[in-house]
């Protein structure tokens, strides 16, 4: 195998946590309130039921090939050469993923805080760190997402709690106003975060206890939707219908926190905990990608594709898009489609592919 590292199921689930809810605590509320409205905390209860599903189908496909991840299998359900083009897919569109999180960072960090640093030394200063850690190897990654997410996860509830006395309950009614349709169309964005925990796919053959990584991963989505119901109540309660507007509206609710004209104006809590989640989430796509070239290439090391991989997602970061209103218009509309294609669509059809072709040699065995 080319990764000799190990990681426990735990250290899977703290590892996916800021993998999915970097980003999405950041931008999608705002997208999730112009179609929800007052039941956008409704929303990541419905589409953390991808998550399960995604979880459930990685699983299968780890019990299937225990000691391969999705580049590898992908040549034993298909063939040599379908499976290397389905692989290769993979691949690219994992790049470009890769690329689009990256540049989600550099545009929070330069519209916030950064005004008139290079977007280009933004992104790169980040991706510089993260190849560090990729490069130490999946053992790295693990030990650093348990000294992060705890911290940050701290610290982002202790945000809420010191919301508490701003909080309007009016703004969360009429509940289901009008059905559950707006709520479940506001899921669909969420869909697709939720649909990145087939990235596990690539960790489970690397599990020192692998019978324990369908509850944790279970564990892990159940986690990730709590705190997103957290979030959009909190901003729902705080901003209003002014949620759907601003950008930013966990940003916006930290600007709003003034405890005795002491405690107060803490923008800087929020980048830290932005910028650490961001760096474990960089880091994990970061790595899956170039653990999949190599194994794609049948390389003995993954660690030279390291930084070349990295120039191309500063690259990539740079070109994916001329401004945050194309970025956001692009997570909001066809990235849907693209996404949920990859990460849940793809993996189903190969799921079934897979099951039919293991009864079918069940049925020449007997």
């Amino acid at each position: 195998m080319i990764e000799r590292g190990k990681i426990s199921s735990i250290q899977m689930a703290v590892m996916m946590n800021p993998t999915i809810l970097a980003t999405v605590l950041m931008l999608v509320p705002a997208i999730t309130a112009k179609h929800a409205k007052q039941d956008l905390w409704l929303s990541p209860i419905w589409a953390s039921v991808t998550g399960f599903i995604i979880v459930y189908i990685a699983y299968r496909f780890h019990k299937l090939y225990p000691k391969e991840t999705l580049i590898q299998f992908s040549e034993l359900i298909l063939g040599k050469v379908i499976g290397k083009i389905i692989a290769a897919s993979y691949l690219l569109f994992y790049m470009h993923i890769t690329g689009i999180i990256t540049r989600e960072y550099g545009e929070f960090v330069s519209g916030t805080f950064l005004h008139l640093t290079p977007m280009v030394v933004v992104l790169g200063s980040m991706v510089m760190v993260s190849a560090f850690a990729v490069y130490g190897g999946l053992e790295v990654i693990g030990r650093c997402a348990e000294i992060i997410v705890p911290v940050v996860t701290l610290l982002y509830l202790t945000i809420f709690v010191l919301l508490f006395k701003d909080l309007d309950m009016s703004h969360m009614f009429p509940i289901l106003e009008n059905g559950l349709a707006p709520s479940l169309f506001g899921s669909i964005v969420p869909q697709c975060w939720f649909s990145e925990y087939f990235l596990i796919s690539f960790f489970l053959p690397y599990l020192t206890d692998q019978e324990k990584g369908l509850k944790w991963g279970m564990i892990s989505v159940f986690s990730v939707m709590l705190i997103m119901v957290i979030t959009n109540i909190m901003t729902l309660l705080l901003l209003g219908k002014l949620n759907s507007v601003v950008t930013y509206p966990v940003m916006i609710a930290a600007r709003y926190i003034s405890i005795a004209d002491f405690f107060e104006h803490l923008e800087a809590v929020v980048m830290a905990i932005w910028v650490a989640g961001a760096f474990v989430k960089i880091t994990v796509f970061y790595y899956v990608l170039v653990l999949g070239m190599a194994q794609w290439l049948k390389l003995k090391d993954f660690r030279p594709l390291v930084l070349p991989t990295g120039v191309l997602l500063v690259i990539i970061g740079q070109w994916s898009a001329s401004s945050l209103q194309e970025l956001s218009q692009f997570l909001s509309s066809t990235a849907t489609f693209y996404v949920l294609s990859f990460q849940l669509g793809l993996p189903i059809i190969l799921l079934l592919i897979a099951l039919i072709k293991n009864r079918s040699k069940q049925m020449k065995g007997k």
